[in-house]
């Protein structure tokens, strides 16, 4: 099965309480393991007047360790809008991307782990200073099967203890930003 292959995304973010439960709770399924406490470090780049940001699209660099695995993701301007691709030269594609007059905006660190449950993927990140969340989704090329494939999401996030109670709307961008704005 093909995992994060796609041009649409579908994905519901949820707050976790505690880790070590929603882990318990996780592991009775038939999951894949794909990698476990990866290091991801994300790059956002924006121009100067922060156009992308306004037309609700993102541009970023992840590097995942040890699992060295490079990707350029782009988002937006739809919320199920998303691709990445695999890169092999990060410092590159940040170079190119700082030539073409994009300006690094935010830097993000996590901790991440990633499943497979069938088809979906479930990652289970930490983000310093913010806390725990798990995130349910799947790429797909098919914009017909989104409303299908967020049901069905839902009622894996029910089976996995998860409320609408604990779901988060904001990205991790916005989240990061918020809390270096406090911290100003």
């Amino acid at each position: 099965m093909t995992h994060f292959v796609g041009k649409y995304e579908v994905e519901f973010k949820y707050r976790l309480q505690s880790k070590a439960d929603f882990l318990n709770r996780l592991k009775q399924l038939p999951i894949e393991i794909r990698l476990e406490d990866n290091a991801e470090y994300d790059c956002y780049f924006d121009l100067a007047d922060h156009e992308l940001k306004q037309q609700g699209k993102s541009v970023c660099i992840r590097e995942m360790q040890p699992s060295g695995i490079k990707l350029w993701i782009v988002k937006g301007p739809e919320a199920d809008r998303c691709e990445a691709v695999d890169i092999n030269d990060a410092e590159r594609a940040k170079s190119m991307l700082q030539n073409m007059g994009y300006q690094l905006v935010l830097e993000l660190r996590k901790t991440r782990s990633i499943y497979f449950i069938g088809e979906f993927h479930v990652t289970v990140d930490n983000l310093a200073g913010i806390g725990d969340f798990a995130e349910l989704a799947i790429m797909t090329d098919n914009e017909s099967a989104l409303a299908r494939y967020k049901a069905e999401l839902l009622e894996l996030a029910a089976e996995l203890g998860l409320t609408p109670e604990m779901q988060e709307h904001q990205s991790y961008r916005q989240l990061q930003q918020a809390l270096q704005a406090n911290a100003h």
